[in-house]
């Protein structure tokens, strides 16, 4: 029996058949440990999701990123514009961990964590199983002419999808708004919160287009990470995979045959690992594009390799050079340690300029069209204006100090800066001429509270 090796299924789309039409997919019902394992984790990812922006760290939401406001609360920490450069180093390490973990653990974001699979494949598919049934009946249902049994379950199914739709566009709000907001805008009359109540219904409506028809066509047509798969992964990343060395030659199985001498693999080509795939392709044709790394293919091999006593793994995680190799487990290479130290310094670089961010943020400059003056002392003044910004929950009242010469505040003594809010007023720095060091020099303000320094600021001081 000679094995001919298939190569077409890379130049085309499962979902989409020769005329360019659409191929709507009936992924059977899967059902193992990984399928478990999945449902668990979702579980506790979704609880985490929905209780996120009712969760409170001193008061302060666990994540709110009101980009309106430009405001953002990360585990508790208040975060404005002035921090933007961190989060753009978070960008940074966020790209670098995907590709790492990409590059040595396959697509496993994309089975077990993206919020896309996630909601498609542990909440509303399974909600389709349960109203109309598994693959074959769900696609029986859809080929029966419209009757009561139809209508009924069709009706059912599309409403509660519409209804999670719109729990799901208002968890997301509560995210930019606040979960206050939220709530006061869901208790008052939609007039009186127009536009917000128009966002929340479209974006009901993409998240219901997505979840009740678009589907796994996000995953194979839209999402980038997936195109991202060619040039991420080489041979020894671990996927989920299929082992041709054992399964191969695919005979279907008869009882007390020696599949040794009948030339055959452990495949029975029972196809099973075809029918409970969401995006409808054959792992046996080895990693592609499609493949979202869910394990549903693994659980069906699995529970076949059972029934008919042959060992289980013949889907499985790992790497396309273990399994043309014979080994098994994971192997660092040169890539895979060069991305993790380059993780481990950025992480560790972020981490330090979380650890030393201040509470306050301040700018301090002359103020324009403003000369130097020379008093009857013989000292000269400079005028500023200075910004104050609190980026905390309590307020402050704060004090300032020039490290060389003498500052004064203009009118008062303190600071007194609101909770998450600003001061700004003026200031004059006083210094005699043996303090000068020329015409122009750098001045250094720290800023105190409570006797505890919190801010150094430099500022330019200009003699006469």
């Amino acid at each position: 029996m000679k094995t001919v090796e298939k190569t077409d299924f890379r130049d085309k789309i499962t979902t989409v058949d020769q005329s360019g039409k659409r191929v709507w997919l009936y992924p059977k019902m899967p059902k193992g440990k990984f399928t478990n394992w999945r449902h668990f984790v979702n579980t506790i990812l979704l609880i985490i999701l929905f209780a996120g922006p009712f969760l409170r760290i001193d008061g302060q939401p666990v994540l709110m990123l009101n980009i309106l406001e430009r405001k953002f609360i990360i585990f508790g920490q208040i975060f404005w514009p002035q921090d933007f450069y961190l989060f753009g180093l978070a960008m940074i390490v966020g790209v670098i961990f995907i590709v790492l973990f990409t590059v040595v653990y396959g697509r496993i974001f994309c089975g077990w964590i993206c919020p896309q699979t996630i909601f498609m494949e542990g909440v509303f598919r399974r909600i389709e199983y349960w109203i109309e049934g598994d693959w074959t009946a769900r696609k029986k249902l859809d080929k029966q002419e419209w009757n009561a049994e139809k209508v009924w379950k069709k009706s059912i199914k599309h409403g509660i999808f519409f209804l999670i739709s719109f729990i799901i566009s208002n968890t997301f709000l509560a995210y930019i708004i606040g979960s206050e907001e939220l709530l006061q805008i869901i208790t008052e009359p939609p007039t009186a919160h127009l536009s917000g109540f128009i966002a929340i219904l479209v974006f009901t409506g993409v998240f219901y287009g997505v979840f009740a028809f678009f589907r796994e066509q996000v995953c194979t047509n839209v999402c980038p990470y997936g195109r991202l798969q060619g040039v991420l992964l080489d041979k020894k990343s671990i996927v989920v995979a299929y082992d041709y060395k054992r399964g191969e030659n695919r005979g279907k199985f008869r009882k007390n045959e020696d599949r040794s001498s009948a030339l055959k693999g452990d495949c029975v080509d029972c196809s099973l690992c075809v029918s409970v795939c969401p995006t409808g392709i054959d792992i046996r044709n080895g990693t592609q594009l499609e493949c979202i790394n869910c394990t549903a293919c693994i659980d069906a091999c699995d529970s076949i390799m059972d029934n008919v006593g042959l060992a289980k793994g013949l889907i499985r995680y790992d790497s396309e050079e273990n399994i043309a190799e014979g080994k098994s487990g994971f192997h660092w290479n040169e890539r895979s340690i060069a991305y993790t130290v380059v993780l481990v310094l950025i992480t560790g670089l972020l981490s330090g300029l979380l650890f030393l961010r201040t509470e306050v943020d301040a700018t301090i400059l002359r103020t324009p069209g403003m000369m130097p003056q020379k008093l009857e002392d013989g000292r000269i003044s400079n005028l500023y204006n200075y910004k104050v910004i609190n980026k905390t929950n309590r307020e402050m009242t704060l004090e300032l100090e020039s490290m060389v010469g003498t500052a004064t505040l203009v009118g008062k003594n303190q600071i007194t800066l609101p909770a998450q809010g600003t001061a700004e007023g003026a200031l004059f720095i006083y210094m005699e001429k043996d303090e000068m060091s020329g015409l122009s020099q750098p001045v250094i303000l720290q800023i105190y509270e409570g006797g505890q320094p919190l801010k150094k600021v430099k500022t330019k001081f200009i003699g006469r």
